[in-house]
C-alpha cells in the first residue's frame, strides 16, 4: 500500500530473520493518523526512492537505508556471483547441507556482519520493531537500552570436568535468557533483542561466546581437553570481562615493561659458500636473499607478550601439577605504542610483531638506532638458536685521497668496535659482494650497506698500490668520483690546483687557434676545440657528442692542427677511424680547413700495407673495415691521436670491430658520435672504456652497477651517478643550443585514412597476429615472444604503408600512397627540393615508379648504393633534381644535403632520436632555408599507436632504443594488447 509523503508518515526500521542470511533489517515509511498512531499503510522504501520522504529524513537515515540495501538478498546474490541468477537458485546450491559452498558462506557472513556492525550503532533511538510472520513491519515495538550489559563468566572446575556459563546483567538487574526467546542480532559486536528490549554489552563482547547460551544452562569441557581449551579460549575470556573462577586461581599483577627485539637469521634460499682471506673468514650470497627477523616482545616481571595484540591486559597460563593459575597482566599500551612509534621512524615498520630487512640494512639499522635503543630501554638481542654470533656494535670507515704524479692514492681505516680491519681486505668483501666478516672474537661482523652503495665504483675502480697493502692506486680520470666522494663527506681529498680545474668545463682556458687553420670557428666549436686542447693537456680521452650538424669534424681538424703547430711537427701520426662512406668527406674537408696536415687514405684494395709509411705523414683515414681486417700490421704502430668517427660502431664490446679498434695503441683516444647510447647503456661502456680503459670498471661491473639498474628498474641514483663519471669527458651539444643561426625547423604529423580494401587488408592480418602473438605469450611469456611480435608489427606497419609491401599481387590502393604522392606533386611544383625518408626499400620502389611514371627527376640512395657521394653531388648541385630517395639506415650518416627544404618520413621509426638524424641531413649548417618536415602517419594503425608510445616512453626511447628489437624488449603485456587493438 502506497504511502502519500504529502500526509503526515513516519520512518521505521524492520528487523526480520533471513533463511540464510540472518537477521537483517528493512527502511519502511508508515502513514500516521491525526494522533500520529501509525495506520496500516506502509511502504518499504530504498535509497532510490527515498528523496521522496526526504521531509521525514535525515542524514543518518540515508546511511542507514543504503546500507540496509547492499544486505537483501538480490543484493547480496549479485555482489557474490556475477552471472544473473535468480536467489532461491542461489541460495540452494550454496547453502546446500552435503554439497554446500563453506567458504562462500563464511564470506557472505562477514560480509552481511560488517555491516551490521555498522548498521545498529547508527539505528541507536530510531524507531526500531520486529517485523510479523505476515510481513507487517511494525508488528513489535524495540526498545532501545541506554545503557550496556554487562556479562560475567563463570568457570566451576572439578574433579571430572569444568562447568562454564555467562550470566548477564542489564540496568543493574539479572537477565534470565536462558530459552526465554532471546535472539543475536549481530555478533561482532553483539547486539541481544530479549523481552521487547534491544541492548549491546561493554567490552564489546563476541556473541558466538553466548548463542550456545541462547538454549541451554551451561557447557562441560571434559577433562581430556581441559588444558588446551584454558589456554585457548579460558586465557582470552580472562584477559578481557569479568570472571568468576572456583577450582583454579586467577592472579591480577602490574609490573613496567620493557621492550625486547630479538634478531635472527632467515634460511637463505641459496647455499652459502665460504671465503678465506687473510684469516677472516667471509660468507657470500645474494643479499637479497640474506635476511634478518626482527620480533618485539614486551616482558613484565616474568611475563612476556608478543607486540601482536595490544590489549590492556594479557593473560599467562601456569600449570603446576593439577593446578592451574591464569596471571592476569595490565599492560601500558601508552608506552608500547610510543616504542612501537619509534622503531617505525627509525626504520624498522612491524607488521605481526614481526619485520625483515636485508642484512645489509639490518646491520646499518641496528648500528645506527642500538645507542638509541639502549637510552629508551629497549633491549637489542640475538636469538641464541645455532653457533653464529653477530656483531652489533658501531662500524666506522674513513676514507683519505692523496693526488700522486699520474693517478690517486687512496687509504682507508676500517673498525668494527675495537678492532681494525686491513683495507685491503674489507675492499676485497665489498668488490664480491660479501656481507660478513669474522672478527678477532669469533663474532661475525656485517659490513653496512651503505658502504656497498658509497664506496663500490671507488673499489672496484681502483688498482692494487703500495706493496704493503696499505692503500690501492685509482687512475686521474676517476677524478669525478673523487670529487663526488669529497663533496657528500664521504671522503677526505687534497687535489692539485691544476686538477681543480677539471671541476667545470666553465673553468677551461681559451687556446689560441691554430695559424695555419683555414676557416673561423664558430663560438661553440671554439668552446669544443678548447675542451678538445684541455683534455689533452691532461691527457685524458674524451667523447665530442655534438648533435649531427654542428661541426665535429672541422673541431677535430683544428685540434689535429693546434697539436702539430705546438709541438713544431713533432707530434706524430694520428689514425682518424670511421664508416667507408664517410672517408671522402673527411678528404674534403682536411683539404678545405687544414691543407697543412698530410693526410693519407688507407682504404682500397690497392693499399699499401706497410705501417711505416704511416711516419710520413700527420693523419691517416681508414675504415672500421680495413681495421678488422689489418689489424695485425695496424697495432704495431704507435699513433699520436686514434680517433674513431660515428664510434657507435664499437658499441658492441663483444664484436670483431670493437675488439680489433681497442688493440690499436696511441699516446691519445678520442671518439666523435652524435648517439653515444643507441640501444643499451652498454653502448656507453664499450666507447668509454676504449677512450678511458677501466673508467667504468669491467664489464660484469658495469651491468651489475649501471646498466641493470638504469634499464630494468630506471634507478635515478645510477643515472645520476653514472653522469657524474663520465661527464668530464663528453662534450653534448645539441642544435637548438647552439646554432642559433640556423633557420626555423616546422615539424607536422600528416595522419593519413586507409582506403576501404587496404583496411580490410589490415584488420584481417592484425587479427591473424593477434591470436598468434597474445597464444605465444599466454604459453612462453614476452620475453620469448619478441621475435613473432617484431614479425607481426613489422607487417602491420607495411600494410599502413600500401598492402603491396607484403603481397606484390594487391591490386587495390592505398590512403598514405594516394597522400604522400600528391604532397610530393604539390612540392615539385613549387620548386622545393624534398628528401623522402623510409625503412622500407620496397616502400621507396614505389615511389620511384610513381616518379618515373610522372618523369620526375630523382637521386636513390639506400644500403646498395655505391656512388653515395656522386648521388649526393647531385642533388645539391643539379637544380632539376627535386626529390631524394633515401633508405632510413643507409642516410643517417656522412650526408650533407642542405639543398632540401622538404623532408618527408614516410613511416615512424622506433626511436625519434633516428627519425631526428635523417632530418638533419638537411637541417644542419650551411642551410639557409626553413626545414619542413612530414611525418606521415595511418590513422587507427599500429603506426599512430607507435607514435604514442614514442611519448610514454620519451626517456627510454632517446636515451636507449634506436633498433626495432630493443623497442620491441621493451614492451610490456599491455604495450602489446594495445599495440594490436
Amino acid at each position: 500500500m502506497n504511502v502519500s509523503p504529502a500526509k503526515p508518515f513516519k520512518l521505521i526500521y524492520s528487523l526480520f530473520q533471513h533463511e540464510y542470511l540472518g537477521y537483517l533489517a528493512e527502511s519502511f515509511v508508515v502513514q500516521v493518523d491525526e494522533k500520529g498512531r501509525l495506520s496500516l499503510a506502509s511502504q518499504n522504501i530504498s535509497f532510490k526512492n527515498a528523496q521522496e520522504f526526504a521531509s521525514g529524513l535525515d542524514e543518518v537515515d540515508y546511511e542507514l537505508i543504503k546500507t540496509m540495501d547492499s544486505m537483501q538478498q538480490d543484493a547480496v546474490v549479485s555482489h557474490f556471483h556475477k552471472k544473473k541468477i535468480k536467489p532461491a537458485e542461489f541460495f540452494l546450491k550454496t547453502y546446500d547441507t552435503e554439497k554446500g559452498n563453506k567458504l562462500l558462506q563464511q564470506e557472505i557472513e562477514q560480509y552481511l556482519e560488517r555491516r551490521r556492525g555498522k548498521l545498529l550503532p547508527l539505528m541507536v533511538n530510531k524507531e526500531v520493531y520486529e517485523m510479523g510472520r505476515d510481513g507487517d513491519p511494525a508488528w513489535k515495538k524495540l526498545e532501545w537500552q541506554d545503557e550496556p550489559a554487562t556479562v560475567l563468566f563463570h568457570f566451576r572446575r572439578n574433579e571430572d570436568n569444568t562447568h562454564y556459563f555467562p550470566t548477564l546483567k542489564l540496568n543493574g538487574e539479572k537477565l534470565e535468557f536462558n530459552n526465554k526467546g532471546a535472539y543475536i542480532v549481530s555478533k561482532k559486536p553483539a547486539w541481544m533483542v530479549m523481552d521487547n528490549m534491544l541492548f549491546t554489552f561493554k567490552k564489546e563482547v563476541d556473541g558466538h561466546k553466548l548463542l550456545p547460551f541462547l538454549n541451554k544452562k551451561f557447557i562441560v569441557i571434559p577433562k581430556s581437553v581441559e588444558d588446551t581449551y584454558y589456554r585457548k579460549f579460558v586465557a582470552p575470556l580472562v584477559a578481557a570481562f569479568d570472571v568468576y573462577a572456583k577450582g583454579f586461581t586467577i592472579n591480577t599483577v602490574s609490573f613496567p615493561p620493557k621492550a625486547v627485539i630479538t634478531f635472527s637469521e632467515l634460511a637463505s634460499t641459496k647455499e652459502l659458500s665460504l671465503f678465506s682471506d687473510e684469516g677472516n673468514v667471509a660468507v657470500a650470497g645474494d643479499p637479497n636473499d640474506e635476511k634478518m627477523l626482527f620480533e618485539l616482545v614486551f616482558q613484565y616481571g616474568p611475563y612476556k607478550f608478543k607486540a601482536e595484540n595490544l590489549t590492556e591486559v594479557s593473560v599467562s597460563v601456569e600449570q603446576n601439577g593439577d593446578d592451574y593459575t591464569f596471571h592476569r597482566v595490565n599492560r601500558d599500551l601508552t608506552r608500547e605504542r610510543e616504542i612501537i612509534a619509534l622503531l617505525k621512524e627509525s626504520g624498522l615498520e612491524l607488521k605481526h610483531a614481526k619485520a625483515t630487512l636485508n642484512k645489509g640494512e639490518a646491520f646499518s639499522w641496528m648500528s645506527f638506532t642500538a645507542p638509541k635503543l639502549a637510552e629508551l630501554g629497549v633491549k637489542l638481542q640475538q636469538n641464541q638458536k645455532g653457533d653464529k654470533r653477530y656483531f652489533i656494535g658501531t662500524s666506522q670507515i674513513s676514507i683519505e685521497v692523496r693526488e700522486n704524479i699520474d693517478w690517486f692514492d687512496i687509504f682507508a681505516t676500517v673498525r668494527f668496535g675495537e678492532f681494525e680491519i686491513p683495507f685491503q681486505t674489507i675492499r676485497k668483501h665489498i668488490i664480491r659482494k660479501q656481507r660478513e666478516i669474522r672478527l678477532p672474537n669469533g663474532e661475525i661482523a656485517v659490513i653496512p650497506e651503505a658502504w656497498f652503495t658509497e664506496y663500490s665504483e671507488l673499489f672496484n675502480f681502483a688498482e692494487d698500490g703500495k706493496a704493503d697493502g696499505s692503500a690501492v692506486s685509482l687512475k686521474k680520470h676517476h677524478l669525478a668520483l673523487v670529487k663526488e666522494l669529497s663533496n657528500s663527506d664521504l671522503a677526505t681529498v687534497t687535489l692539485s690546483r691544476k686538477l681543480e680545474k677539471l671541476r667545470g668545463f666553465e673553468e677551461i682556458e681559451d687556446f689560441p687557434a691554430p695559424l695555419h687553420f683555414k676557416g673561423t670557428l664558430r663560438p661553440y666549436q671554439k668552446a669544443g676545440f678548447n675542451w678538445l686542447r684541455f683534455l689533452n693537456s691532461y691527457n685524458f680521452g674524451g667523447c665530442l657528442a655534438d648533435d649531427m650538424g654542428l661541426g665535429k669534424t672541422v673541431q677535430t681538424l683544428a685540434m689535429l692542427q693546434a697539436v702539430k703547430e705546438e709541438q713544431n711537427g713533432n707530434t706524430g701520426t694520428s689514425l682518424l677511424v670511421m664508416p667507408t662512406s664517410l672517408i671522402y668527406n673527411w678528404e674534403k674537408e682536411a683539404i678545405k680547413f687544414t691543407p697543412g696536415l698530410k693526410v693519407l687514405n688507407y682504404t682500397g684494395t690497392q693499399r699499401e700495407k706497410d705501417v711505416t709509411k704511416f711516419a710520413d705523414y700527420d693523419l691517416v683515414l681508414t675504415s672500421y673495415g680495413i681495421v678488422r681486417l689489418d689489424i695485425d700490421l695496424l697495432e704495431k704502430f704507435y699513433f699520436n691521436y686514434i680517433i674513431l668517427d660515428e664510434s657507435q660502431a664499437i658499441k658492441n664490446p663483444s664484436s670483431n670491430i670493437a675488439k680489433s679498434v681497442k688493440k690499436l695503441r696511441s699516446k691519445h683516444k678520442l671518439i666523435l658520435t652524435g648517439t653515444p647510447v643507441e640501444n643499451t647503456t652498454l653502448d656507453l661502456w664499450s666507447q668509454m672504456s676504449f677512450i678511458n680503459p677501466g673508467l667504468l670498471g669491467n664489464q660484469a661491473f658495469f651491468k651489475n652497477e649501471f646498466l641493470n639498474p638504469i634499464e630494468k628498474k630506471n634507478d635515478e641514483k645510477k643515472v645520476q651517478k653514472l653522469y657524474a663519471i663520465i661527464k668530464p669527458f663528453i662534450l653534448r651539444r645539441k642544435k637548438n643550443q647552439v646554432a642559433t643561426e640556423l633557420p626555423e625547423k616546422v615539424e607536422n604529423v600528416q595522419y593519413c585514412t586507409m582506403t576501404a580494401m587496404q583496411e580490410e587488408e589490415y584488420e584481417t592480418a592484425k587479427s591473424l597476429f593477434r591470436n598468434k602473438i597474445m597464444d605465444q605469450i599466454e604459453t612462453d611469456g614476452v620475453n620469448k615472444s619478441h621475435m613473432i611480435l617484431l614479425q607481426g608489427l613489422t607487417k602491420l606497419r607495411q600494410i599502413a604503408n600500401h598492402p603491396k609491401l607484403v603481397d606484390p599481387d594487391y591490386g587495390g590502393d592505398s590512403g598514405k600512397m594516394e597522400d604522400v604522392t600528391h604532397m610530393l606533386a604539390t612540392a615539385v611544383g613549387k620548386d622545393h627540393k624534398i628528401l623522402v625518408f623510409s625503412q622500407f626499400v620496397k616502400h621507396l620502389a614505389l615511389l620511384e615508379n610513381y616518379l618515373k611514371e610522372n618523369r620526375i627527376t630523382y637521386c636513390y640512395l639506400d644500403g646498395s648504393t655505391k656512388d653515395r657521394q656522386a648521388q649526393v653531388e647531385k642533388f645539391q648541385n643539379d637544380p632539376s633534381i627535386q626529390v631524394f630517395l633515401i633508405s632510413l639506415k643507409a642516410g643517417g650518416l656522412g650526408l650533407n644535403l642542405t639543398k632540401a627544404d622538404y623532408v618527408f618520413l614516410l613511416d615512424p621509426w622506433w626511436n625519434p632520436a633516428v627519425e631526428a638524424q635523417a632530418v638533419d641531413r638537411a637541417h644542419r649548417i650551411g642551410q639557409e632555408n626553413k626545414v619542413f618536415t612530414y611525418k606521415f602517419i595511418t590513422k587507427n594503425t599500429v603506426e599512430e599507436k607507435i607514435l604514442a608510445l614514442q611519448q610514454s616512453k620519451m626517456k627510454l626511447a632517446t636515451e636507449l632504443i634506436s633498433t626495432e628489437e630493443s623497442f620491441v624488449k621493451n614492451l610490456s603485456k599491455e604495450d602489446i594488447q594495445n599495440l594490436l587493438t
